[in-house]
């Protein structure tokens, strides 16, 4: 840990050399400077008023005793607490905290043990969250696949070429999810190579709205069977210009990015709604801008940020779909990395209607492959 969250773990400038005045090693020593001075004040009372020794042994052991006492119950109190607590985030408590209220060694290791907690209950929030952010990320290309293989065995569908052909693009499109996750364990690691090369942007967008639009009615087949609901009344248009537009960057990535947000912008579009992706030339040669737009609540300004945190669901706006959910904070997540890899940017830009996703991709010129 480097200072803990929000700077909670960062010590403060200490008065008095480094020495602070209430710190243990400055209540053991004022105990000592007390001991001797109830023991010489004893000691000057006795020879005043010719009091025995062994009397004035007996009172200074008993005060010394009793300051000693009170200093280790200070001491020890504390250390009793923490130690409970430990107990319990060892046993998967992570609720607990230690209470801050010192202001020596001890607090300095109380407020330690609370930042700790705050990251593995962090920690383990998300690890608990990770399968259903799988199941959100691998659900569509299953689901398709799955309702194709239904209908050919059921017989309402022949295994012919073109009914194979959509089979396969689901299993690789649950391949290409697949190394993704994989690609996100390795991402604080270090950078996952791109794949770069010159496409088409209008019949390589044609084809992942296609497939958004196959995948859709293929969950709507299975979901009529089981009483639940997915979006098929939302319409997704697309506009490229100029339409021979041409773009360098990883086309499984950027197949990435877009589905993730295609899906997003579904799930928040109002009954009947439109979705609309838009491609344009960027400043640069064979840069690329590309917008996503919904009809939806859109999203507010605070929250434009937070949105492409992993594992963030938004706390404001919720799908208008029957049954739709909104997601597990994992899409989103996908997209930026993505589009980062690139050296580019996305971000929510400013829209008179609903949520205007804006990416920008550089062209070859700026990024090294």
């Amino acid at each position: 840990m480097s200072g803990g969250p929000g700077g909670r773990g960062q010590r403060k400038k200490q008065p008095w050399g480094g020495v602070r005045p209430f710190s243990i090693k400055t209540k053991l020593g004022a105990l000592v400077v007390v001991s001797v001075l109830i023991t010489t004040g004893l000691s000057v009372i006795a020879v005043h008023t010719k009091t025995e020794l062994r009397f004035i042994t007996v009172f200074s052991m008993i005060a010394t005793l009793l300051i000693t006492q009170f200093v280790a119950h200070s001491l020890t109190a504390p250390l009793d607490d923490m130690n409970a607590v430990a107990r319990s985030i060892s046993h998967g408590d992570y609720t607990r905290r230690v209470r801050e209220s010192r202001r020596d060694e001890l607090g300095d290791l109380a407020q330690t043990i609370n930042v700790m907690a705050d990251e593995l209950e962090a920690q383990d929030s998300q690890r608990k969250e990770l399968v259903a952010n799988v199941s959100h990320e691998l659900r569509t290309p299953i689901a398709g696949l799955r309702a194709v293989l239904e209908n050919i065995v059921d017989g309402f569908t022949e295994a012919d070429p073109e009914t194979m052909r959509t089979a396969l693009k689901q299993t690789e499109r649950l391949g290409r999810l697949v190394e993704t996750l994989l690609d996100l364990s390795r991402l604080d690691s270090g950078v996952v190579p791109l794949k770069k090369r010159r496409f088409e942007v209008w019949p390589y967008l044609s084809g992942v709205l296609k497939e958004a639009n196959m995948v859709a009615s293929a969950r709507a087949s299975m979901a009529s069977g089981s009483g639940s609901h997915t979006r098929t009344d939302v319409h997704l248009h697309l506009d490229v210009s100029p339409p021979e537009l041409v773009a360098h960057a990883d086309p499984e990535r950027i197949h990435q990015v877009v589905a993730n947000l295609i899906d997003n912008a579904v799930k928040h579009s109002p009954p009947h709604g439109r979705v609309t992706v838009r491609a344009r030339r960027g400043a640069e040669p064979e840069s690329l801008e590309l917008e996503v737009l919904d009809e939806g609540p859109g999203i507010p300004r605070t929250e434009w940020r937070r949105v492409f945190e992993r594992f963030n669901r938004g706390s404001v706006n919720r799908p208008h779909g029957p049954g739709s959910d909104g997601g597990t904070g994992l899409g989103l997540a996908i997209a930026r990395w993505a589009v980062d890899l690139h050296g580019g940017r996305i971000g929510v830009a400013e829209s008179e209607r609903g949520c205007r996703i804006l990416i920008t991709l550089p062209g070859p010129s700026s990024v090294p492959s």
